[in-house]
């Protein structure tokens, strides 16, 4: 297969990457501000990672989300050979039913969940209007080894897994009474490279393992499993994440699994790797 990577060098590109280079695609990686198209089929994994620009440049989320975005796009009018594969996030859903279907109504509420549901949006108008065809992914929480930019308000889960390992305590909202879905980075890239393959076009899909795992649940977890001396302090939500972000959060991942797929890491696992790293 020919595929095109766009921000193939993140957490997930890297990920996908080598996926790509172990099954011999013909893989296009793009340097840094190369945005020309070079391949019918793109993977585009361009993106903010979180909603806290907006409190030192707002403009950070629109630049990036949206204008490069357009910039790509405008080089594939009225080419019908063309699937653009799109990496979107669970953040689109925002505050709507869960578990989130693809179908689900969405309710964004920061400025880079905001602006992935415009870029979606701007997607499908674009791809339909050019006869482009088009897949979104949207992606549950990918964790695993090797996100070198995880903090608290990007990756918590790997940040606080850092801080265990060094015995640090942690400050943990509501006391960790909330759920996600956790991906494993390399799980995350199989489902990538298997809707790529095998997904319908012009159509959207949740990349998650569909189970909800409560929060405080899997930093217990490492916390036994260490023995480490961190300490949870449970801490009330910051008004700021509240009016950002939903509490509780995972996908249903039906169409997803149709298609044959099967995560290769449970949570557990995922935690066992991150501390052994």
């Amino acid at each position: 297969m020919d595929i095109q990577t766009f921000g193939g060098k993140g957490f997930v590109g890297s990920a996908f990457t080598k996926k790509c280079i172990d099954k011999k695609y013909c893989l296009v990686t793009n340097e840094r501000n190369d945005y020309k198209v070079k391949s019918n089929n793109i993977v585009y994994m361009i993106s903010t990672v979180t909603n806290y620009n907006v409190l030192t440049d707002p403009y950070i989320d629109i630049d990036t989300n949206l204008k490069i975005l357009i910039k790509i796009l405008e080089q594939c009018k009225n080419n019908d050979k063309i699937i653009f594969n799109f990496i979107s996030s669970w953040f689109v859903y925002g505050e709507t039913e869960i578990p989130a279907k693809e179908t689900s109504y969405c309710n964004p509420k920061g400025f880079y969940s905001i602006t992935k549901r415009c870029a979606e949006q701007l997607l499908i108008s674009f791809c339909t209007t050019f006869g482009i065809k088009y897949r979104i992914l949207r992606l549950a929480n990918v964790a695993g080894n090797g996100d070198n930019k995880a903090s608290s308000q990007k990756n918590a889960l790997q940040f606080m897994i850092n801080e265990i390992k060094n015995g640090n305590d942690i400050n943990i909202y509501e006391n960790g009474d909330f759920m996600r879905d956790y991906i494993h980075v390399n799980d995350a890239a199989d489902a990538i490279d298997l809707l790529v393959s095998k997904g319908d076009k012009n159509s959207i899909y949740n990349v998650g393992n569909g189970q909800p795992i409560l929060f405080k649940k899997i930093i217990n977890y490492a916390l036994n499993k260490t023995k480490s001396k961190s300490k949870l302090i449970s801490i009330e939500t910051p008004e700021f994440h509240k009016t950002v972000q939903v509490k509780s959060m995972w996908m249903n991942n039906h169409k997803l699994h149709a298609l044959g797929y099967r995560p290769k890491y449970e949570i557990e696992k995922i935690i066992d790797e991150m501390l052994n790293d």
